[in-house]
């Protein structure tokens, strides 16, 4: 009988954990939909709370509404990334990275019902969809973000990923031919251009013809690059993220007209002192701010207000018209205490790109440098203001 007792008592305890855990799942809700920014227009189906599509592995726990974990009254949002989640290639192909983000900026069909028809087709091969769209901020503005992070108190330190990130947003028109310079084509002309080659990231490859049995016709890209580049952007303007021990924000700056990515000027985190940028002939990354990994709060709410000025460029030029300006504050609780610290105070730092579209702002998880170490965190709270 007291066999029977204690089996009942485990089978008890049993289904009250399957329960809990049941409950706990119901109370993170997968966010599904995914759109490629650049290449595609967002449905109302795909808008998530007014301001959000969301891009990257579509897993159900890769995005998520946190229940479990509100913030001022309202659901957070979760991103997980798990080991195997890495699958985009890294710069040069050389490793890998993962990515699960919400973007601020997209276009809806509505943004081109007044264009011309030709304006989306133009878009897509262009990959500048989400140019007509909202979200974006021009080169030399100066704007205002708030949004707030919650890193779970058992969060590795061993990590590599980006929580936040402000993103150019590169004109794919700038191309340079073969033994040429960088130039600008007109829309007409690199729709042209794209009828007999291909771009694979900032790499040209031909288009070979080929006339089949039943006179069809069709087309295949050949397996090495034609010395054609086109525009490709490079490494995000400005980032908050961990690595190397580090909770870290870091600006970059690019004067060039066309983004050299052979040239990897970017700032070590761990041994990069702060405010001293390492510098190449166009390119500029500075560590604004890191902070050791044991110290950064965790398992708490924690607000960062910035405030931005972008770096102004001289277009073909290639050089810096005017530095930047960033100032940051990061507010949180310790001990019930309110803690406020102006962590980057009003400093003068290369930040922005040659780019003439501006910028835009993602958060979630941009894993990289073919780290796999899981990861989940929160985020929610954000709002943009152009000064």
């Amino acid at each position: 009988m007291k066999k029977i007792h204690t089996l009942l008592l485990l089978t008890g305890i049993i289904w009250a954990l399957a329960q809990n855990a049941l409950a706990q799942q119901l109370r993170l809700v997968p966010i599904p939909t995914r759109v490629s920014v650049e290449e595609d227009s967002a449905k109302k189906s795909d808008i998530i709370d007014g301001q959000w599509v969301a891009i990257g592995i579509k897993k159900p726990n890769a995005i998520q509404y946190d229940y479990n974990n509100l913030f001022n009254g309202k659901p957070s949002y979760r991103f997980s990334l798990e080991e195997e989640d890495n699958t985009l290639a890294d710069y040069g192909g050389k490793g890998t990275k993962g990515r699960a983000e919400l973007s601020y900026a997209y276009a809806t069909h509505d943004d081109f019902k007044n264009l011309p028809e030709r304006t989306y087709h133009d878009d897509l091969i262009m990959k500048g969809v989400y140019l007509h769209g909202k979200g974006m901020v021009p080169q030399g503005s100066s704007d205002s973000y708030t949004f707030s992070f919650y890193l779970p108190a058992d969060f590795p330190s061993n990590t590599n990923t980006i929580f936040a990130q402000w993103h150019g947003m590169p004109d794919r028109t700038v191309v340079t031919p073969l033994g040429g310079k960088a130039t600008k084509l007109s829309v007409d002309d690199f729709v042209e251009l794209c009828k007999r080659m291909t771009f694979k990231n900032d790499k040209g490859y031909d288009k070979i013809k080929s006339v089949n049995k039943d006179r069809s016709i069709t087309y295949k890209v050949a397996d090495k690059p034609n010395g054609w580049r086109v525009e490709q952007g490079g490494y995000p303007p400005l980032a908050f993220g961990f690595s190397d021990g580090y909770f870290y924000i870091k600006a970059n700056s690019e004067s060039s007209w066309m983004t050299d990515n052979s040239d990897r000027t970017n700032a070590n985190v761990e041994r990069t002192p702060i405010m001293q940028p390492i510098k190449s002939t166009y390119k500029a990354s500075t560590i604004a701010y890191k902070l050791p990994f044991e110290d950064f709060p965790k398992g708490q709410w924690i607000t960062f207000n910035v405030n931005v000025t972008w770096a102004t460029y001289g277009r073909e030029a290639q050089t810096i018209i005017k530095p930047g300006k960033l100032d940051i504050q990061m507010a949180y609780t310790d001990n019930g205490k309110a803690v406020k610290k102006h962590i980057v105070d009003n400093q003068q730092i290369l930040v922005g790109r040659n780019d003439d579209n501006g910028y835009y702002f993602k958060f979630g998880i941009y894993r990289l440098g073919s780290s796999t170490v899981p990861v989940s965190y929160n985020l929610a709270g954000f709002s943009q203001r152009i000064k």
